[in-house]
C-alpha cells in the first residue's frame, strides 16, 4: 500500500481497526492504553500544581520514564530544574535518592562499599544512594571524572559491580541529572560516552512574562508552606513497568524505521558535524518515538513522533565541527536541518 502524506499510518491504522465495521468511526489500538493515558494525566497534574508551563520539559520527563531512559536537564540556575525533577519523583510511588555531585565526591560516595563486620568477622556491602528507583543527580558536571565514570555500568546495565559482585538495581531504574551550561568555576565536561547514555538532553528556557507573573502568585500564596506537601503519588512501580512494556508493543512500519535510519547516517556525512550519532541513537530514537505515541493514545508511531524525539536524543550526542562553532552554529539548529532535507519513505 502506497502511502501519500505523513498522516497515512494513522489512516492505514484506522482502517485496520475499522475494516470489520465500518459503520465505527472510533477505532481501537490493538493495544488498551487507557490506564497508561489516566496515569501520565495524573503526573501532569500533581506537577502543575508547583511548576509553571515548562510543558514540554514534563512531556519529555514522562518519556524518558516510558522509555526506560535517563535524562539530562540543562538550564541556567532557577529555572525549577531540581524541583521539576523531585516533584517528578513524588509523583510516582517509587524510591527516590538525590545525589549532590561535588569535586571531591568519591565513587564509593555514590555506589557504596564494603564494611569490614567485626562481629562476622566478613566484608558487608553497604549500599550507596544509587540504590533507589529515581535517582537526581544534581549539578552532574562538578563531580571529577573518576566519579562521574562510576555511572557506566549502572546507567547502561542497570547493575554495579564491586570487589567481583554484582549487584542488580531494582527496577524501575531512572537517572535524572541537572548541569549548568554557563557556569564553568570547578566544573567537568561530560565526556561523550557519558553524555551518550542518557536518552534525552532537555534544555529548559526562561519563562515568559505571563509565566512569571503566575510563579510570583504562587509563590505569594504559599504563605510559607512547603511547595512539595501538596504533591500526591500515585503510580507503582509495578504500573510503572507494565506501560514502559506497553511502550515496546507500539507498532512502527518498516519505512519509519527506515526514516530514522536516514536521519542517523545524516548526522554522520553531515560536513557541519565533527561527530555524528552512533546506533545507540538510532535505538533511542526509537523508543522514544513509541513514548510519545503511547502518550498521545497511539499504538503506533507516525513521522511527527520521531521528528519530536529526534532533538532531545540527538542534540548532545553530535559534535559541530569548530569552524562552524566559532559562526554561532548549534547542533540543534543542524538536526533541524537534517531532519526538514530527510524525506519520509514511502
Amino acid at each position: 500500500m502506497e502511502h501519500t502524506d505523513d498522516h497515512s499510518i494513522e489512516d492505514q491504522g484506522q482502517n485496520q481497526a475499522t475494516e470489520n465495521s465500518p459503520k465505527d468511526l472510533n477505532f481501537k489500538n490493538r493495544i488498551d492504553l487507557s490506564e497508561l493515558q489516566d496515569g501520565i494525566a495524573l503526573i501532569k497534574t500533581e506537577i502543575s500544581k508547583v511548576i509553571v508551563g515548562q510543558k514540554s520539559m514534563v512531556d519529555m520527563l514522562i518519556a524518558s520514564i516510558l522509555a526506560n531512559g535517563h535524562s539530562l536537564i540543562e538550564g541556567v540556575p532557577g529555572v525549577a530544574k531540581t524541583i521539576s525533577a523531585k516533584l517528578l519523583a513524588k509523583s510516582l510511588d517509587i524510591g527516590f535518592s538525590r545525589i549532590q555531585f561535588t569535586p571531591d565526591l568519591m565513587p564509593s560516595d555514590i555506589l557504596g562499599t564494603s564494611v569490614f563486620n567485626m562481629k562476622t568477622s566478613e566484608f558487608e556491602f553497604k549500599e550507596g544512594p544509587i540504590f533507589s528507583n529515581m535517582i537526581l543527580i544534581d549539578e552532574i558536571n562538578r563531580a571529577p571524572a573518576k566519579t562521574q565514570a562510576a555511572l557506566f555500568e549502572v546507567m547502561e546495565e542497570r547493575q554495579i559491580t564491586i570487589d567481583g559482585q554484582k549487584y542488580k538495581m531494582d527496577l524501575p531504574f531512572i537517572v535524572l541529572a541537572t548541569q549548568n551550561p554557563v557556569e564553568q568555576e570547578g566544573t567537568y565536561r561530560l565526556p561523550e560516552a557519558q553524555l551518550d547514555r542518557f536518552l534525552f538532553k532537555i534544555d529548559i528556557d526562561y519563562p515568559n512574562k505571563e509565566e512569571e507573573v503566575e510563579i510570583l502568585n504562587r509563590e505569594q500564596n504559599l504563605q510559607g508552606a512547603i511547595k512539595t506537601d501538596q504533591i500526591a503519588s500515585h503510580l507503582s512501580k509495578v504500573q510503572i513497568n507494565k506501560f514502559q512494556k506497553l511502550v515496546d508493543q507500539v507498532i512502527i512500519e518498516s519505512h519509519l524505521i527506515q526514516y530514522i535510519a536516514d536521519i542517523i547516517i545524516n548526522t554522520r556525512n553531515n560536513p557541519f558535524l565533527y561527530l555524528g550519532a552512533s546506533p545507540r541513537a538510532s535505538i533511542a530514537i526509537l523508543k522514544s518515538s513509541k513514548a510519545f505515541a503511547a502518550m498521545d493514545g497511539r499504538d503506533f508511531v507516525t513521522p511527527e513522533d520521531i521528528k519530536r524525539a529526534a532533538i532531545p536524543v540527538l542534540q548532545h550526542r553530535v559534535i559541530v565541527t569548530p569552524e562552524r562553532e566559532m559562526e554561532g552554529v548549534t547542533t540543534k539548529q543542524i538536526i533541524k536541518q537534517i531532519i526538514e532535507a530527510v524525506e519520509i519513505p514511502r
